[in-house]
């Protein structure tokens, strides 16, 4: 199969490459070397969709489609951005620390700008700096390109700075720019997954546990290519209008629920008291919100001990499952994440799902490593039947969440 990722100019190399080319973007932007170069990746969610802001379980890996950013630090109190998949190239979007306050920075530049405030807003008297971005996390695929970027700068800014701050402090970090600054109401996943996966393993994620030293949020070995399997992301480039309304308005109904519930959290709610739970929540919509959620969790503990014991190909069907279960109960799916699933367990996958926030974006499926050329082109075939526009695949590999790059 030949990977269509979508990528920019800078894609996926060797770490001498990759920074020789940013080095040299951002040469020609600012006229002088950079002080560091890092790069944070972008993530694909194995099994647990919107379980963070529940308080719940997850299960990403990083992937080696990253956001890389040469960086270094400014004395006056002015942060530039530039982005080499900006429409204008040749811009440098200038803003002054003073002025950064939440909902103040429009489009892209409010992710990297966000988590400047994040961290003068924590304490740390942070100063201005150049940055320089460039990636090939495909963007509005469901693939987390704005933790990303994100993570890129908290990374950056720890090590120019000394912060001494941990990859799950910055995870943190990042995650309250999201949330205050740019104000979308997303969870911890992403930025956890960006900052903290390592290469080879998925990430099992604790919400109420996400410090390693605690010992529930750990990496969980994923050695797909030794079992002789491949983990196809199938991109259906598609993102729907209404996603972000729907999001705030399914989380605020998990919170609804859980107050009713009488429980901080839907996480608290166990699989085995659901059926008596949904009895007493006076609407089917609540009601299957809450039955994805604990159904949900329970997916990702099964999917986290099956990988414990070697036994990849079994979470398969739980995969495919919990696809059913984010159409009909938390009904975030749409017609092409939905066709694609469905063509893909058709031509061989042993499971797939739609991963990421919904209503379009990507999908993932588990397939033999011999019939992964047959899954992705079972599913452009079927695009094609319906008029849309062809889907991109590429293998998704278990990759190193940020790190800085020599």
């Amino acid at each position: 199969m030949t990977d269509q990722d979508g990528t920019g100019p800078v894609s996926t190399g060797t770490d001498g490459a990759v920074h020789e080319a940013v080095t040299k973007g951002y040469e020609s932007v600012y006229g002088t070397a950079p002080q560091v170069v890092w790069q944070a990746p972008g993530r694909v969610n194995v099994i647990g969709e919107h379980t963070d802001y529940n308080d719940g379980f997850m299960l990403p890996i990083a992937l080696p489609h990253a956001t890389r950013l040469a960086a270094s630090l400014r004395g006056d109190g002015v942060l530039r951005l530039h982005s080499a998949q900006s429409p204008d190239s040749s811009g440098i979007t200038e803003l002054a620390l003073s002025d950064l306050v939440p909902g103040s920075v429009p489009g892209w530049a409010a992710y990297p700008a966000g988590v400047v405030w994040a961290l003068r807003d924590a304490g740390h008297d942070v100063p201005g700096a150049d940055l320089y971005f460039d990636s090939d996390v495909p963007v509005g695929a469901g693939l987390s390109s704005s933790a990303a970027l994100e993570c890129a700068v908290a990374a950056a800014y720890n090590d120019l700075c000394g912060l001494g701050l941990t990859p799950t402090q910055l995870a943190l970090l990042s995650q309250h720019a999201e949330n205050v600054f740019v104000g979308v109401p997303c969870g911890i996943l992403d930025q956890l997954a960006s900052s903290c996966c390592e290469e080879g393993a998925a990430l099992f994620v604790d919400v109420r546990s996400i410090d390693p030293a605690e010992g529930r949020t750990r990496q969980v070995p994923l050695d797909l290519a030794g079992a002789g399997l491949v983990l196809l992301v199938i991109d259906t480039q598609v993102k729907h209008a209404h996603a972000d309304g729907a999001y705030a308005e399914r989380r605020r109904g998990c919170e609804k629920a859980a107050a009713i519930l009488g429980l901080p959290a839907l996480r608290d709610l166990p699989y085995a008291g659901l059926d008596a739970a949904l009895e007493r929540l006076p609407d089917d919509g609540l009601r299957a919100l809450v039955r994805h959620i604990v159904t949900e969790d329970a997916r990702v503990e099964q999917v986290t001990a099956l990988l414990d014991a070697g036994e990849l190909r079994a979470i398969g069907p739980l995969l495919t499952e919990g696809h059913a279960s984010m159409r009909d109960d938390y009904r975030i799916s749409c017609a092409e994440t939905d066709l694609a699933v469905d063509t893909a367990v058709a031509a061989g996958a042993l499971g797939a799902r739609m991963t990421g926030g919904g209503f379009g974006g990507s999908i993932i499926a588990l397939v033999e490593k011999a019939g992964a050329e047959a899954v992705a082109a079972a599913v452009t075939s079927a695009f094609a039947v319906q008029g849309w526009t062809g889907p991109r695949a590429f293998t998704a590999v278990p990759s190193a969440g940020a790190r800085r790059l020599e």
